[in-house]
């Protein structure tokens, strides 16, 4: 009987190809968008993993120059001799790789390519070569040989200090780790190398915690999208079983055990299930290969992380997205077998008994999403962290999903009331009676267009912020680095001979609250106070500055480490200031404190500014008079137009994953519908018929069919709007805030939602226009037979 009953049930889906289709493929999409964000973290963390296996960076004390980025050789020497146990390196550019020479006879045990094991490569017969992934050994075959060698940070080649210098043309060193075992007896840094400072490991900011919000953020996009995705099956489901529901009542009556037609049934669509999860699969690494490269470069771009450009399939991004389809696919199917199994034997013969269960639903479906739109507002309120304000927008999104078929019932009754004529009436009240089996894809639709307005008003209010911010700290038309102090004196002097404003910086990495900050160095002038704005300021703040009575902090610092204007903060052990201001801070991870030249040379004194801002009207004949004069290169010249450029193109290329996940989520949305309404045309074949019979063409039926799909788009638009507002005032002021340490002011952008309404708009009617030929065409004969059975 079991294969009996299997037999039966799969002759189902034989009749019925598209839902099938359209079973296997939103699980496809569901899982290919949700493990196409793990296989992007996945790669993300392995690089990360990667570089400070190899590098050891935030692990080890680090000896570093007070100023600039070059020690020399004989300042190591010298330490060595002193009982120093520091161990060299030397860490620079190259063809656009990074270059790491260390000592494999002093490093610490770990770095490099004897990461994990015992041996010594780089001694023997590989003396002499460098060690890289081979992705990165392409860009130095002609320059040194080089060992492939997979455990090799991306973008990171690392050969013996020697080696490296001689490929970059270099004698210096770039600093020095120290060792963690230190003789007792060794002399103070001051007597030996007073040029250096010590950098704590809890100093160096680590790339895996700066990106941690950024991956965060893909993966509740992610798991967004596995959402909308998860509809379409929950849909399919239970359009499914509402088709077989006959089948369902015959083999029951036949004599079939319930207990054994619900194991089959749910062995059945758990097979499919994971059927389409491994089609996922491999469309999630597809999506994860066309995605990464921009991923990387934002990585690159805002926290200085290389991340590899190759994907690899690995375990802890594929399995889990096999897992969790088959898991969402059990979790749509637990309330279709709960319904079969408390449904009476014979209740299925009446034409809309699941409707008339899914009407009882609705009402604790509203009772849900009340629940969980109040649990918004509390945590709207009271949330603090990352993990609490996704389950503000998981309470949101979801709430808000479960609302939407009452609103659009409320809706829909009140069109028909005030509809004029039986044509209409019918119209509304038919499209009353499809909302039960539309519900789940228009619930869908309503989280992709409410999260396409959210994020992009977000990104939107993040751009008019950025560019406002770009020209407040780019106000300075010429920007000058030079490598060492008698440049610096020289070009202060000859600027100073030009009477031209002049902005030097100076900074350093320090801890301030705690927290690894950038300490800077600046000349209050006419710039500083005309074009910086403040998020919060004391009165006279930049002359508080000044006279060296104050700091000014930015956004992140301020946040994280709970202080605001007034408050006072220790810059150094002798030193406490308040803050005069807080400043926001776009785009950079860590925090900053500004101090004024004068209190900067107390702290640190020997340091000449490395960085210039110059106020000209004439940069190209300022660019050429400098190089000329002072012998400075045009590449250590840069224009403000440049910079900005450069700044936009990074800010832009982190949002192209968004707005990819965003476009996908759309698409996936309009998919639901049309395998919604195709799924649910032959159901709807007995409804259409007396409405035929009565006159109405079946030409004119396929209009009203569009006509309704364009309705209900926009109802759910106007749902949408308000809902992706308030998605965009969370991301802005609760998630970034969290994850990023600034809060974005927002903006809106009515033009925008007009076009992306435009465009949900489209997407119901073409959705729509298939089922609708279809209906169009469908032979007369086929409408009489219904007249011809039990119905």
């Amino acid at each position: 009987m079991i294969w009996a009953c299997l037999a039966a049930l799969l002759s189902h889906w034989r009749r019925n190809p598209i839902q099938l289709f359209a079973y296997l493929v939103g699980l496809a999409l569901a899982t290919g968008l949700w493990s196409g964000v793990q296989a992007i973290n996945s790669e993300a963390r392995a690089s990360y993993d990667a570089a400070a296996a190899t590098l050891g960076e935030g692990q080890f004390d680090q000896l570093v120059p007070r100023q600039g980025n070059v020690i020399a050789q004989e300042t190591y020497v010298a330490l060595r001799r002193a009982g120093w146990l520091v161990s060299p390196v030397i860490d620079a550019p190259f063809e656009g790789v990074r270059l790491v020479g260390i000592d494999p006879l002093t490093s610490p045990a770990g770095l490099g390519p004897t990461a994990g094991t015992d041996a010594l490569p780089m001694i023997g017969d590989a003396a002499g070569q460098l060690f890289a992934t081979a992705e990165t050994a392409q860009a130095l075959d002609a320059h040194a040989r080089v060992i492939v060698d997979a455990g090799i940070a991306p973008g990171v080649a690392v050969g013996d200090v020697g080696v490296v210098q001689d490929v970059l043309g270099r004698t210096d060193l770039s600093r020095l780790i120290i060792l963690p075992e230190q003789p007792m007896t060794r002399p103070t840094l001051a007597d030996i190398a007073p040029d250096l400072r010590v950098q704590t490991a809890q100093q160096t900011a680590d790339i895996g915690q700066l990106t941690d919000s950024f991956h965060l953020n893909l993966t509740a996009f992610g798991l967004l999208s596995f959402a909308v995705g998860l509809f379409i099956v929950h849909s399919t489901i239970g359009l499914a079983f509402e088709q077989r529901r006959g089948m369902i009542r015959t083999l029951r009556a036949i004599g079939a055990p319930l207990r054994m037609l619900l194991v089959v049934i749910t062995i059945e669509m758990l097979t499919l299930a994971a059927l389409g999860a491994m089609i996922g699969v491999v469309l999630g690494y597809v999506i994860a290969a066309l995605l990464l490269p921009d991923v990387a470069a934002t990585l690159r771009g805002l926290y200085g992380a290389q991340v590899s450009g190759t994907l690899q399939l690995r375990p802890e991004w594929w399995l889990p997205g096999l897992l969790i389809a088959v898991l969402g696919t059990a979790a749509a199917l637990a309330g279709r077998i709960w319904q079969i199994a408390r449904m009476p034997i014979l209740a299925s013969v009446r034409p809309r008994a699941w409707v008339m269960a899914s009407g009882r639903r609705l009402r604790w479906q509203m009772v849900a999403a009340v629940a969980l739109l109040g649990a918004a507002a509390v945590l709207a309120i009271v949330a603090g962290g990352l993990i609490p304000a996704f389950a503000l927008l998981a309470c949101l999104l979801i709430g808000a999903a479960l609302a939407l078929p009452v609103l659009a019932e409320r809706a829909l009754s009140s069109m028909q009331r005030a509809a004029q004529g039986p044509i209409w009436q019918w119209f509304w009240a038919d499209t009353r009676q499809q909302l039960p089996g539309l519900s789940l894809a228009l619930m869908a639709l309503l989280l992709a267009i409410s999260a396409n307005i959210g994020v992009a008003t977000m990104v939107s209010s993040f751009r008019l912020t950025f560019v406002g911010f770009l020209d407040q700290r780019l106000a300075p038309e010429l920007f000058v680095q030079v490598d060492t102090a008698e440049q610096s004196n020289a070009l202060a002097a000859f600027l100073a001979d030009k009477n031209l404003e002049t902005l030097p910086l100076m900074s350093t990495q320090t801890q301030v609250a705690g927290l690894p900050v950038r300490v800077f160095g600046v000349r209050v002038g006419p710039t500083y106070r005309e074009n910086w704005a403040f998020l919060d300021a004391l009165p006279m703040a930049w002359d508080k500055v000044a006279r060296g009575e104050a700091v000014v902090v930015n956004e992140q610092l301020a946040r994280r480490a709970d202080l605001w204007t007034g408050d006072r903060v220790t810059i150094a052990p002798d030193l406490v200031l308040p803050i005069a201001a807080v400043v926001g801070d776009y785009g950079n991870p860590l925090g900053q404190v500004v101090v004024s030249e004068t209190v900067f040379d107390m702290l640190y004194p020997g340091q000449t500014p490395r960085q210039f801002g110059i106020r000209t009207d004439d940069t190209q004949a300022l660019r050429i008079e400098i190089a000329y004069t002072l012998a400075i290169p045009q590449s250590a010249m840069i224009n403000q137009s440049a910079i900005k450029e450069m700044s936009l193109s990074v800010f832009e290329r982190t949002f192209t994953v968004t707005a990819a996940l965003n476009a996908l989520t759309l698409t996936v949305a309009g998919f639901a519908i049309l395998m919604s309404l195709l799924t649910l045309a032959d159901l709807r074949v007995p409804q259409l018929a007396p409405v035929w019979a009565l006159g109405l063409t079946r030409r004119r039926l396929g209009q009203l069919e569009l006509l309704r799909a364009l309705a209900l788009a926009v109802l759910v638009f106007v749902c949408s709007v308000p809902l992706g507002l308030a998605l965009a005032w969370v991301l802005l002021s609760i998630v970034n805030v969290e994850a990023f340490g600034w809060r974005l002011p927002m903006f809106l952008f009515p033009i925008d939602y007009a076009q992306l309404g435009a465009y949900a708009l489209v997407a119901a009617v073409l959705a729509a226009l298939w089922p609708a030929l279809r209906l169009m065409r469908t032979p007369p004969s086929a409408l009489l037979k219904v007249f011809a059975n039990e119905r």
